[in-house]
């Protein structure tokens, strides 16, 4: 990981320029919206104030053309978004990008493919909406490293009593989707997730992880901080304990503590699947405050880096044994 001294010096050499453009941009983009906002208020006080049945031809003709105004400055606002928000992925999170590794490749729009999420078993409930943005893929050293942001929704259909249907998304995952070559050959497959259950209940916790039974075996560790945190379930108690070694427990615990969120691992086909929760959408350039800000850079930098560091923080360019 860089230090903060190299990242500001990145920032004021290379990044300044690009960001004071773009700064412009967001300025008239961010007051053509309050402008809007400002005509649509005007046009509902008007209609209000004049009275629907007071207005007579010129009063309609004023609510008709204020509407189709509103309606053309939404979607040429949007347009210009859309192009700004491009620009400022290609220009500034790319850039990020390949300051943490100059090996990384960029697609903005594309995400994870879906069979690696899949791959991973992390999450059990059917995905009905899969998507996402901000692909990185390529290798750092000798490891092999893809993630970007993810959202997996499921699909939840009603009918009332008067057979009205109704749909419902909920999400499964939202947040960076991280899949790195592991630095061991295995088999099988053991996932570690967040230990919700007795971190609450305590004893009945623990009764309640070893009912998981879609999850295979609950197993045990000797870590106590570990079990504080994370529930590990597998297929082969043998192969879980090769794979977590008291090094790598030590490492998912300081990771877990550091992202301060819910994060989940599971190792499968000799890969390391990492999902962090995150409620926000990453990476986006804001409209209502000021991109020359190097505490927000330093921001998007922490959230790329938290992907692409798996690599230097679980040690994987290591290899062991047979492992090339």
């Amino acid at each position: 990981m860089k230090k903060d001294y190299e990242l500001l010096n990145f920032f004021r050499e290379s990044m300044l320029p690009d960001l004071r453009g773009l700064e412009g941009k967001r300025k008239a983009i961010a007051n053509g919206i309050w402008i809007a906002a400002g005509g649509l208020a005007g046009l509902v006080a008007f209609a209000f104030l004049s009275g629907a049945a007071r207005l007579g031809g010129y009063g309609v003709f004023i609510i008709i053309a204020g509407a189709i105004w509103l309606i053309w400055s939404g979607f040429s606002l949007y347009g210009r978004y859309s192009e700004f928000k491009s620009e400022f992925k290609q220009e500034i999170i790319f850039r990020l990008i390949r300051f943490i590794d100059p090996g990384l490749s960029y697609s903005k729009d594309s995400y994870l493919p879906y069979p690696l999420f899949l791959e991973s078993n992390i999450f059990l409930t059917q995905v009905d909406r899969y998507g996402g943005d901000d692909y990185v893929t390529g290798k750092i050293g000798e490891t092999k490293l893809e993630f970007s942001e993810v959202h997996a929704e499921h699909k939840t259909e009603t009918t009332d009593s008067k057979g009205n249907r109704q749909t419902q998304w909920t999400t499964i995952f939202k947040g960076l989707f991280i899949v790195a070559d592991f630095n061991k050959n295995f088999t099988g497959r053991t996932v570690v997730l967040p230990d919700i259950a007795e971190g609450m209940l305590g004893f009945l916790g623990s009764m309640i992880q070893k009912l998981n039974f879609a999850r295979g075996q609950l197993i045990k560790l000797e870590d106590p901080e570990f079990e504080k945190l994370f529930a590990v379930y597998g297929d082969d108690q043998v192969t879980a304990r090769y794979l977590l070694t008291p090094g790598l427990m030590q490492r998912m615990t300081e990771y877990k503590l550091r992202t301060g969120r819910n994060v989940h691992f599971s190792f499968a086909d000799s890969k390391l699947f990492i999902a962090v929760s995150y409620t926000k959408n990453l990476f986006e350039p804001r409209l209502f405050g000021s991109l020359v800000d190097f505490n927000l850079i330093k921001e998007y930098y922490s959230d790329l880096e938290l992907a692409a560091g798996v690599v230097e923080e679980f040690d994987l360019n290591t290899r062991i044994w047979t492992k090339e």
